[in-house]
């Protein structure tokens, strides 16, 4: 398996997150394309040529692109705007030498009914333009269940929706294990984010024994707060019971490190991408 990382993560702007992801001797990048300067809009194809030779010269590729809009597909209206705009993310996707992006659809329901037909009509769209192009679009773990989410994507009867597999997410926002989420939409991985996290509600007696930065998730539990990101091997992912039940998928892709809070988050990265290391010789995932 190879690490990547959130270009975003670094809190460096592009091209400095891309040095930087280089100078830690990571192999591939995932970037936002739904605003900044990597929105399709603004990527002409002398953009296209600088942002590509920004990532070669540094000895990176794109692992994947995101192209959440925060909208999900969840209304029928709205589907027909934000179905065409994930269409053109594809697109640059394409010409940025990768076949890959990721998407946030909303949370499916478990039941039949109304929305999650409205989901799966949008699902099927572009799967079969994912599918017409040789990409895919990768839904993002964690609002439901591995096996909801399986299932649903088994009706779309197209293989260009697929997964983007967020262990932490199953585990901070449905309690899914990552291992058993597996057995359901194993299959459909083709890209991954590194990440780990705790649901709060479970490990509120735990408090002092997480690391510092969640010393105070009783509190944040208090105000509402539902689940905590942290550092790799401080949260209830279990890496060395998930990245094997990955590996026996076939998966052989990146594990592309996401880090959305934290006060030091190059740091942060940097102890990921050893975290990591460490596990890929340990199970001999190379």
């Amino acid at each position: 398996m190879k690490i990547g990382a959130m270009v975003e993560s670094f809190r460096l702007g592009f091209k400095g997150g891309v040095e930087k992801a280089a100078s830690l001797g990571i192999e591939g990048i995932q970037a936002y394309a739904t605003y900044g300067e990597l929105a399709p809009e603004n990527m002409t194809e002398d953009k296209i040529r600088e942002t590509l030779d920004i990532v070669k010269s540094n000895g990176l590729v794109f692992s994947a692109l995101c192209g959440d809009f925060g909208h999900g597909f969840m209304n029928a209206d709205e589907n027909k705007i934000y179905v065409e705009k994930s269409k053109r993310v594809l697109d640059l996707a394409k010409k940025l030498d990768c076949n890959v992006v990721t998407t946030h659809i909303g949370t499916v329901p478990a039941e039949e009914n109304e929305t999650k037909e409205i989901m799966r009509k949008a699902c099927r769209e572009l799967a079969e333009y994912a599918d017409s192009v040789g990409a895919a679009f990768a839904v993002e773990t964690g609002p439901e269940t591995g096996k909801v989410l399986g299932e649903f994507l088994d009706s779309l009867g197209a293989g260009g929706v697929r997964v983007n597999f967020d262990p932490a997410n199953l585990v901070m926002c449905v309690d899914d294990r990552p291992e058993n989420a597996l057995q359901y939409i194993g299959k459909y991985v083709v890209h991954t984010h590194a990440k780990d996290g705790i649901m709060l509600k479970k490990r509120v007696e735990a408090a002092v024994a997480i690391g510092e930065e969640a010393k105070e998730h009783k509190a944040m539990l208090e105000m509402g707060h539902k689940y905590l990101e942290l550092p790799l091997g401080e949260g209830d992912v279990n890496f060395d019971v998930y990245l094997p039940a990955l590996a026996a998928t076939g998966y052989n892709g990146f594990l592309t490190i996401e880090r959305e809070v934290g006060g030091n988050p190059v740091a942060d990265i940097e102890l990921a991408v050893n975290f990591l290391r460490e596990k890929i010789a340990k199970f001999n995932l190379k």
